[in-house]
């Protein structure tokens, strides 16, 4: 079955790499939400951040899973964060996808970033990207493969129910649990918490 996508990342950064991943052409247009061109993008900034966020909360009304693709300085980004958070919010599963090594438009990689599922914690500590699983576009073969991680996001999502809420905010270390780390890295090498793991 087809799960309508969100996809959130670094617009100005990243949106050619975005764009590869969209062309793809493995999911179908209509179940593709938040890719826009730089012109129309740039008009709902223009209109505020209440635009913006009104925006953001419309593409997401019709989907089940927020696919966040993972460039050099998306975790800095404050409308990924918010996108991230409505979405865990609302219900979506969640996919971090690394596109740092897909080529931009000049044929050049990037460097890799931090991934902005390790910034922000549930409210007992547990980080949110323990509850799912991040890829990289390039050498985990994102081409033939991202069809079966929007699946494997959505099925997984059910593991967690409505208790399991986020923190309120990335600056807010009032609202971590006391087994909260706070300290950023990437998500090399890191293990999810269950559904992923044994």
């Amino acid at each position: 079955m087809a799960r309508k996508v969100f996809f959130s990342f670094h617009f100005k950064r990243d949106a050619w790499r975005a764009g590869q991943v969209r062309n793809s052409d493995l999911l179908a247009d209509e179940d593709e939400y938040g890719v826009i061109d730089a012109v129309e993008w740039e008009k709902i900034e223009r209109e505020g951040d209440t635009a913006v966020e009104c925006w953001i909360n419309k593409q997401l009304e019709n989907t089940s899973v927020t696919v966040v693709l993972i460039g050099a300085e998306t975790a800095e980004r404050d409308w990924v964060d918010y996108e991230i958070r409505q979405s865990w919010k609302r219900g979506n599963a969640l996919l971090g996808i690394r596109i740092h090594n897909v080529k931009n438009q000049d044929s050049q990689t990037d460097t890799p970033g931090i991934n902005p599922l390790d910034n922000i914690y549930f409210t007992d500590g547990q980080r949110l990207s323990s509850a799912c699983k991040t890829h990289d576009w390039v050498s985990d073969n994102g081409r033939e493969n991202l069809g079966k991680w929007v699946e494997e996001a959505f099925q997984g999502r059910s593991a967690y129910g409505p208790d399991k809420k986020i923190a309120d905010s990335k600056y807010d270390k009032q609202s971590v649990g006391k087994t909260g780390d706070r300290s950023s890295s990437a998500s090399g090498g890191f293990i999810p918490h269950s559904p992923w793991s044994a």
